[in-house]
């Protein structure tokens, strides 16, 4: 059974930076993909990032590309998640998510067929605010 922690949010103001971070324990990080996602009040979670087990490829929500980074690190168990130029509309909970042997789940991450993974955190709070 694995088990997912994020940690990491905070509140911050516009433009600022955050790093993100799950870690994962109970099982072998490297044959999960790991997602992102973040849900804002009264909204619909939402996939943000995603990065893929073996070949570690990764996938980005069109509002997020080129301001968030995705990476991982599977001897130290960790997933990261690089935020930078925070925006107000960026503020959420964010939490991790994992799943295995479905060759397209991150593609279904980004294009929000799908809101979990087998196996996912409980989330850590970001605010972007002045």
């Amino acid at each position: 059974q694995l088990r997912l922690v994020e940690s990491g949010g905070a509140l911050v103001q516009p433009g600022g930076s955050l790093t993100l971070s799950c870690e994962a324990s109970g099982d072998n990080l490297k044959i999960y993909d790991i997602g992102w996602f973040r849900q804002a009040p009264g909204k619909e979670a939402e996939g943000v990032s995603c990065i893929t087990n073996n070949d570690e490829l990764t996938f980005y929500e069109d509002s997020v590309k080129g301001r968030f980074t995705i990476s991982r690190d599977n001897i130290k168990k960790l997933v990261y998640l690089q935020m930078n130029n925070l925006k107000p509309e960026d503020t959420a909970v964010y939490y991790c998510a994992a799943e295995f042997l479905n060759p397209v789940w991150c593609t279904t991450v980004i294009d929000g067929t799908v809101r979990h993974g087998t196996f996912r955190g409980q989330g850590t709070q970001v605010t972007v605010s002045s």
